[in-house]
């Protein structure tokens, strides 16, 4: 199948790359397509003429999004918008990721596909129209809302604990904030399992939460990270628990990012692997 990739050179769209090989790939990253050109957009989707879209590009700077809220809608809400309008023009599906971050958190149990959205800040608003764009559209879509996303490259909150718990004494992580931290890896393999189901007849079409199973918090995902590099000989750091009040950011973040990933096994029969497990296959990765 002929699948255009947008964010090519990113978390996600990095390793969709590896798990989608046997396929016709245009692999775009931020040089080969500006996502804030609309006309470059439509452009660049009539001449390749894919099969399939998979957008992975997107606005992912959650703080500097409060102060730089022209660019977030650009890359999150616009984009996203004018993919949509180009693949229903073609007659072919697009798979767009969105986030937890289009809920307030507020909610005591994980947030299911039917809980009404309410973002806290700029990149979660910017996130929801891009959903709300796609889904206007008319085109055939899945909306794959993820969470706590990380790879071994890229900028991310795995990469930058194991630096710190290496290089410092102490270093504190917010421990009043749940989700389930979810490898880009795992996105990736669990998208190609859902085309693959495609492919076979499957055309349960729309949004579905898509993170791995479990939860943590952010102190809880740090010290399964600090336990890997004891193991390595590599830990320096004491790690403290701390509140979300100690470390003020731009953004607020929502305190409870927990996805009811149930819709998804039951409508397509994914279902991506616990989070405990995809880190390891995440480490495993580089060897």
């Amino acid at each position: 199948m002929k699948i255009m990739i947008t964010g090519a050179a990113g978390q996600v769209g990095r390793e969709l790359c590896l798990a989608l090989a046997k396929h016709e790939l245009i692999a775009l990253d931020r040089q080969a397509l500006d996502l804030s050109q609309p006309q470059a957009i439509r452009q660049v989707v009539r001449l390749h003429a894919p099969q399939l879209i998979i957008n992975a590009a997107a606005y992912t700077a959650v703080d500097l999004a409060e102060s730089n809220e022209e660019a977030a809608i650009q890359l999150n809400a616009q984009a996203p918008g004018i993919l949509a309008e180009e693949a229903c023009a073609l007659g072919i599906p697009l798979i767009h990721y969105s986030t937890d971050y289009v809920f307030d958190g507020r909610k005591p149990a994980p947030w299911n596909e039917e809980d009404t959205p309410h973002p806290l800040g700029v990149y979660g608003q910017s996130k929801l129209a891009g959903e709300d764009a796609i889904r206007r559209s008319g085109c055939t879509h899945l909306i794959l809302r993820t969470s706590w996303v990380y790879a071994l490259h890229g900028k991310n909150f795995l990469l930058t604990m194991q630096r710190l718990l290496s290089e410092r004494d102490h270093v504190g992580v917010v421990n009043d904030q749940v989700g389930a931290p979810t490898w880009a890896g795992s996105i990736a393999q669990a998208t190609a399992m859902l085309i693959a189901r495609w492919q076979s007849g499957c055309t349960q079409w729309g949004t579905y939460h898509f993170s791995c199973g479990g939860s943590t918090s952010w102190f809880g995902f740090a010290q399964t990270i600090a336990r890997h590099l004891a193991e390595q000989g590599k830990l320096k750091a004491q790690l403290q628990p701390i509140a979300s009040s100690d470390y003020p950011t731009p953004a607020q973040r929502p305190a409870n990012s927990r996805l009811d990933c149930g819709k998804l096994k039951h409508d397509w029969q994914v279902e991506l692997p616990e989070w405990q497990t995809a880190l390891e296959q995440c480490w495993n990765s580089q060897r």
